[in-house]
């Protein structure tokens, strides 16, 4: 991410300003009353994920307001999805209102008014993600639903999602414009896919949509399951209450398979601790506790996925250091 405001280098008196027209530019025209203007200040970071932008943002106590005719002057269409990470906050719009705390997401549209706050305290910040209105995939009956209301922290989907923002916003790993607009794309379904479960209208994503989401959702259950040696297609077919044959349709759309998501991640976390120098459990018990109870297919998965065994491995890793 790059630092799109820092108010900590300017004068006092500046502050405030430099804040309310960086949000028209980075974000969305807003006006803004502060608590202590002479003790105001804030940061934005974002990236550029293809059409899609995600950014952290920092603020002292304020209220924001979007009006009808701030829409009328300059609206670029957009959705912009808050994840709290500090303090307490909150929004008005659509006819709802909701105070959020930490861990909670609130869904605004740039094309209807809006009121949002950061009450008293030390500096709140959030986890935003903006883009076009045209990319949501859910019909507006279902959006204007969930605007201003607060979606609480869910297992499955919410908690995956939650985790990819936070993830993607610490995140400093060199990424082509390729992975970018990919990324944006992937954010974008994920996003729609939790509006439509709070509303209990996942039918109204398009199949697309829902195939991308229950793949990365898939993904998740797998990443989490890793030490289990029954894990296999049946075990994801059961968890996400679908035919084995549709998990095997939705990996293979991507360009894969069960097998090969499951090996790749588990070779994965079983190098990188072959390769910790610190971590002096016994090679078998490194391959249990990723899956393979029996040291002997511990083995032979490993030379089949790297050339050579766990134990080569480790030696050739830690003489490195």
């Amino acid at each position: 991410m790059k630092t799109v405001l820092d108010t900590t280098g300017l004068p006092t008196a500046d502050r405030t300003t430099a804040w309310a027209e960086t949000a028209a530019l980075a974000l969305v025209t807003q006006r803004f009353r502060f608590q202590d203007p002479e003790r105001f200040g804030a940061r934005i970071r974002a990236t550029e994920l293809g059409a899609v932008q995600l950014s952290t943002i920092s603020y002292a106590p304020l209220v924001s307001y979007r009006s009808a005719r701030l829409i009328r002057q300059s609206d670029p269409e957009f959705h912009q999805l808050a994840l709290v990470t500090s303090g307490r906050q909150g929004v008005e719009q659509a006819g709802h209102r909701a105070a959020l705390r930490p861990g909670e997401m609130a869904l605004y549209d740039s094309s209807r008014p809006f009121r949002g706050w950061a009450e008293a305290g030390p500096w709140s910040s959030c986890v935003l993600l903006q883009f076009p209105r045209g990319l949501m995939p859910l019909p507006d009956r279902v959006v204007r639903q969930v605007c201003g209301t607060a979606l609480r922290p869910t297992p499955g989907m919410g908690l995956m999602f939650r985790q990819m923002l936070t993830t993607l916003a610490g995140s400093r790993a060199e990424l082509t414009g390729g992975d970018r607009i990919r990324l944006g794309t992937t954010l974008v379904d994920l996003a729609a896919a939790v509006v439509a479960g709070h509303v209990e209208e996942a039918a109204a994503l398009p199949a697309e949509s829902r195939r991308s989401s229950l793949y990365h959702e898939m993904l998740g259950f797998i990443v989490r399951n890793l030490s289990d040696p029954g894990l296999r297609p049946a075990s994801l077919a059961e968890a996400h209450c679908v035919s084995p044959r549709t998990v095997h349709r939705v990996f293979q759309a991507h360009g894969t398979t069960v097998g090969d998501v499951i090996r790749r991640e588990r070779m994965s976390r079983c190098r990188r601790d072959l390769a910790d120098p610190y971590d002096t459990r016994p090679v078998a018990a490194i391959g249990a506790r990723w899956g393979f109870p029996r040291a002997s297919e511990f083995t032979r998965a490993f030379r089949a996925a790297t050339g050579m065994t766990p134990t080569e491995f480790r030696a050739l890793a830690r003489n490195r250091f």
